[in-house]
């Protein structure tokens, strides 16, 4: 659509257009496109912009999610848990879905004592780990991630969410030998490992714009998981549990895996009641 003239509402309905071959949220990735080309929350841009003039680099911005550029990494934010993230390339980018996570948290913790320290496995932006310690203001926490490139921007989002003092980063691999020396025991353990199996088909915006390092675990998916499990046991205070997420079809599988560690498993589902986390205690 030549968008020269035209309103910011008749821009975004012919991005919508344009974009819903490729995506499944068309208007809302124009809608939140715009609002970023505006400077503007959505809902601002909602109430008060729909009849400006559309600014000049709206289009551009719409060329970049045609070709498949998660709308995240075209903003560089991401909200999670009520929480504003920043987000980059290094690190996969936060999904509503792994709120499951947290919510199983929180319902565990309703009548027991809050968590003094949390552990976030393969912590990635630090998501689940700063949606935890904004929900326990007395806590403190640690996020192990391989990649030092996504320690420094769950560092960064620690800082700017007012948490730097109380999340601390360490670089550690799981996948090698004595990875887990020196860390502790923790009250709560969070993670969402790579799960998806090696020849899957995914989205062009996730397969060429997220890091393979967070989203591959070998010809079943299973493979962090059969590493993380039997180690878990060290890492937890006593009657502490882990929450791990799982793919849509592992429930069985990955609770195998946890039984034959010891650990017995509740399953958690996300809002489209899918299988989406395992509480482990």
């Amino acid at each position: 659509m030549n968008q020269e003239g035209a309103s910011v509402g008749e821009a975004i309905r012919g991005a919508a257009e344009g974009l819903a071959a490729g995506s499944d949220t068309a208007r809302l990735d124009a809608e939140l496109l715009m609002a970023h080309a505006l400077g503007v929350t959505r809902s601002d841009l909602l109430l008060r912009h729909m009849r400006d003039p559309a600014p000049m680099g709206f289009a551009a911005l719409v060329e970049r999610r045609a070709r498949h550029e998660p709308v995240a990494h075209i903003l560089g934010r991401q909200e999670f848990y009520g929480l504003d993230l920043k987000v980059t390339r290094d690190a996969l980018i936060p999904r509503g879905d792994s709120e499951t996570l947290i919510e199983a948290a929180r319902e565990w913790f309703a009548d027991r004592p809050q968590p003094v320290r949390i552990l976030d496995l393969g912590t990635g932006t630090g998501a689940l780990l700063l949606a935890a310690l904004s929900l326990w203001p007395g806590a403190e926490g640690l996020g192990i991630d391989a990649s030092e490139a996504a320690l420094a921007v769950a560092q960064e989002n620690a800082a700017a969410l007012g948490m730097g003092d109380r999340a601390a980063m360490r670089l550690a691999d799981w996948r090698q030998e004595r990875w887990a020396e020196g860390l502790g025991n923790f009250d709560l353990l969070l993670c969402n490992p790579p799960y998806v199996e090696e020849d899957a088909e995914l989205a062009p915006s996730v397969r060429d714009h997220e890091p393979a390092l967070a989203l591959f675990a070998g010809a079943e998916g299973l493979d962090d998981y059969r590493v993380l499990i039997p180690a878990l046991r060290g890492l937890l205070a006593p009657g502490a549990p882990a929450i791990l997420e799982i793919g849509s079809g592992q429930a069985a599988a990955v609770g195998e895996l946890a039984g034959a560690a010891g650990f017995a498993a509740a399953l958690h589902r996300d809002l489209a009641d899918r299988p989406r986390a395992l509480l482990l205690t």
